[in-house]
């Protein structure tokens, strides 16, 4: 079976580090940081550049009025991230596998795509800050800078060779240096902690029944919202957590739901840490000053001016190129995770990657062209708000699932979390609709005072918000109405269906590619036994594929084609006399196009081919057979070592 691409029930979420972390240490601090590691790999999705923008937009126009919405968006986080990190321990399934089991098709599809969307919308706001960060620190122009980006794709692929604590070992140091140099920038803004204090509950501004002074301030603070408790680190967490290798009892889950319990209540605190501390940056450097900022550009440039030292715009580029880097590799894993989980499809790492930062830097490129660098800021704001507009459709399947009994058993949700799960849900679907029925207000006032009409405004964007709705509904009642409630296997299928279909394949014809080495024995000795097993004709193959036979086919006669005729000849000859049926095979050209072409034209039921294991660098100069010859057959391939 091809490990690109299956519909297996047995697919492990992030299969290649599933329960690969040893927990089971007699000491309790081995134990807690066995454990550590999930929620900070989740965590620097709460710190990532969208959060930057967010913050110091939020910070410089409206002072610390907002940081409430910070710290109810941190509260919500640990929340929402700990109800993840249980569904992975108890249930065994990343968010996205759990969509698949609760949902049917049509509206499983719609909520890939708007994961899919999350994804995107978040790797948007990476580029952008990366770019800028780079920018800042090199004076790397931001064409150049956007090309930059693209060799990151391949971080995460060279990171994962070292195993996923490596990866963790490298984000938890990241996140270090992000928050080193926001305690030396605090340090030299000396803002007015008395001031600051009041406004970790909310406050109501000018009377409004809203809480914020505007629409202005309500759209920041969703768009806070949405960078602070990102729908993909919801289905990342699930995933993440199942790297360890936990004991599946109800005292080993239940030792593993308080160990990520903590790991997230501590690293989600990091993270509260560093976005209140860019938002209280921007208030006491800007908004004590009357600035507004609209840029991360003209923060990182006025920073030097209000906090006397050239330093703070040094360590200020610092943390927002590291902060762009982390988010970079846990949104790949989100990546992988969203889409195997929905569509039981594995897409080769790179390929997916690069694909993803495509989606990302087509926006960036569009808006630089035409409307030029300054109007990044607003870019990576739309993606964040974008971000808190598809939460929702993340966070009622993950309550659904948690809420029940039938798939959490004893670990189901307790009666006050799960009213606390839909009030989070409710209050941010809420402030959704305010803020776009607001925006949509705004902008049918303006066309009617430029004397133009609001009509496609109403045809379209209302009828969107009531579908939008619609399927929000839907996606609460249909887990309710019992549509789905089978366990993840191929559709039309069931395990004892599978196991009932079990048969013994009947192999005519087995086919092994030869080398002429000494090696070939090793594949030769497996294709044989099977041959004999079966009663199966045995075929070997081996292309001729020097110069000569590359041109000229079986018309070369060169050296390299009478030894290896030679060598096929005798060896059909020997493996014959000990009793097998043996056929010799001999083509010319390609070695993976002309194995191709023989089991096609010979009706092979099964191959042995030798794999060499060069990894990726020697597999890219010496070529590889195995995978070109996986993909384009529909039989048995048998790789040996």
């Amino acid at each position: 079976m091809s490990s690109d691409h299956h519909s297996s029930s047995a697919h492990r979420s992030l299969h290649d580090v599933h329960s690969s972390v040893r927990v089971g240490y007699v000491s309790l601090w081995r134990r807690i940081f066995a454990f550590a590691g999930p929620a900070y790999m989740v965590s620097v999705g709460y710190m990532d550049p969208g959060n930057w923008a967010t913050d110091i937009q939020g910070g410089s126009r409206f002072g610390y009025e907002l940081l409430w919405v910070l710290l109810l968006s941190n509260l919500m986080a640990v929340l929402l991230q700990t109800l993840a990190a249980r569904m992975g321990i108890v249930g065994g399934e990343d968010l996205a596998q759990a969509c698949r089991n609760m949902y049917g098709r049509g509206v499983r599809i719609v909520l890939w795509l708007l994961a899919e969307l999350a994804i995107a919308a978040c790797d948007l706001a990476e580029v952008i800050g990366t770019v800028i960060g780079l920018k800042l620190l090199f004076g790397l122009p931001v064409e150049w800078g956007i090309l930059v980006t693209l060799f990151d794709t391949f971080l995460l692929l060279g990171l994962q060779r070292f195993g996923i604590r490596k990866i963790e070992a490298i984000i938890v140091t990241l996140i270090f240096t992000i928050g080193a140099c926001f305690v030396i920038e605090l340090l030299l803004a000396q803002p007015e902690w008395s001031a600051i204090v009041p406004h970790l509950l909310p406050t109501f501004s000018n009377n409004s029944p809203f809480i914020f002074s505007h629409l202005d301030a309500l759209y920041i603070a969703v768009g806070i919202i949405g960078a602070t408790v990102m729908p993909h680190n919801l289905y990342l967490h699930s995933a993440l957590v199942q790297s360890r290798d936990i004991q599946k009892t109800p005292e080993g889950m239940n030792e593993a739901c308080r160990m990520n319990l903590l790991d997230s209540f501590l690293a989600l605190n990091a993270a509260f840490f560093v976005n209140a501390a860019i938002l209280i940056l921007a208030a006491a450097a800007f908004s004590t000053h009357g600035i507004s900022v609209s840029s991360i550009e003209d923060a990182h440039r006025l920073l030097p001016q209000f906090l006397g030292a050239s330093l703070a715009a040094t360590l200020f580029a610092v943390a927002l190129i590291c902060a762009g880097q982390s988010s970079t590799v846990t949104g790949t894993l989100a990546g992988q995770i969203i889409m195997e989980g929905f569509l039981s499809f594995r897409m080769r790492p790179w390929l997916r990657r690069l694909l993803t930062r495509f989606l990302a830097i087509v926006p960036a490129v569009v808006v630089i062209f035409f409307f030029g660098a300054s109007r990044l800021m607003s870019l990576i704001i739309v993606s964040q708000v974008i971000l808190g507009l598809q939460l929702p459709f993340a966070i009622v399947p993950l309550l659904q699932y948690t809420n029940d009994r039938q798939r959490m058993g004893a670990f189901r949700s307790p009666g006050w979390v799960r009213i606390l799960g839909w009030l989070v849900a409710g209050l941010i679907t809420l402030l959704n609709v305010i803020l776009i029925t607001g925006a949509i207000a705004d902008w049918t006032d303006a066309l009617i005072a430029s004397g133009q009409s609001p009509l496609w405004i109403q045809l379209t964007l209302w009828p969107l918000l009531i579908i939008a709705l619609g399927f929000l509904l839907w996606i609460i009642i249909a887990p309710i109405l019992g549509r789905r409630r089978e366990p993840i296997v191929p559709e039309g299928a069931s395990v004892d269906a599978i196991v009932d279909a079990l048969t013994k394949p009947a192999f005519r014809k087995i086919a092994v590619a030869l080398e002429h080495s000494s090696d070939d024995a090793k594949a030769l000795s497996h294709a044989a036994a099977l041959a004999r097993t079966h009663g199966a004709q045995l075929l070997l193959i081996h292309v001729v594929d020097g110069v000569g036979a590359q041109w000229y086919g079986d018309r070369a006669e060169d050296e390299e084609e009478r030894l290896d005729q030679s060598y096929i000849r005798q060896l059909t000859e020997k493996l014959r006399s000990t009793g097998l049926t043996v056929k010799g095979i001999l083509r010319y050209g390609t070695p993976s196009t002309e194995i191709i072409a023989a089991i096609k034209d010979e009706h092979v039921d099964a191959i042995v081919l030798r794999a060499h294991g060069h990894g990726f660098i020697k597999d890219r100069v010496f070529g590889q057979t195995i995978d070109a010859i996986r993909h384009a057959v529909n039989i048995p391939v048998m790789a040996v070592r």
